[in-house]
């Protein structure tokens, strides 16, 4: 059980807002969606707490879940990155502040991208649910781009 882990950087999902009404609705929209993402796999037993970190209604959002893992050797703390874009988990050990696991998130997808553009096995890369194909890895590519100009800079650097 993860429990050195600095909870400053996030809030409570319940207590999360968006800049406006719209913004706040998306982002519980997209909690959901992050929540059925997590739920869907075999060692997610349940989730047990749900925390806001950062996020853009519609376009990107960064939570962090405490689970109960059906079995040992899962980590009970994982960062859920869901939007306009294909969803992906990751444990919080090179993460600590939902500004590094966004960071993490693009790193980790652009290696795929490289892999799938240069039509390379994507076998032990992060799993991205859709085909491997260079098609996909340049829409992919378009949206890691936009993070990394329009939304990282404008991120706490924790």
């Amino acid at each position: 059980m993860e429990t050195n882990f600095d909870f400053s950087s996030v809030v409570p999902a319940e207590q999360m807002t968006g800049g406006d009404a719209e913004e706040t609705e998306l982002l519980r929209g997209m909690l959901e969606e992050a929540k059925e993402f997590l739920g869907a796999f075999d060692w997610c037993e349940s989730i047990e707490e749900s925390y806001f970190g950062l996020g853009v209604g519609g376009v990107v959002a960064v939570f962090l879940f405490r689970i109960r893992p059906k079995r040992e050797g899962i980590d009970d703390l994982l960062w859920v990155v869901v939007g306009d874009l294909p969803p992906a988990y990751q444990v919080t050990d090179n993460s600590p502040s939902p500004t590094l696991a966004l960071e993490g998130y693009v790193e980790l997808m652009s290696e795929w991208v490289e892999a799938a553009t240069n039509s390379q096995p994507v076998d032990d890369l992060i799993p991205v649910n859709v085909a491997p194909t260079p098609e996909n890895a340049k829409l992919l590519e378009s949206r890691l781009a936009f993070l990394n100009k329009e939304i990282l800079p404008l991120l706490p650097r924790l």
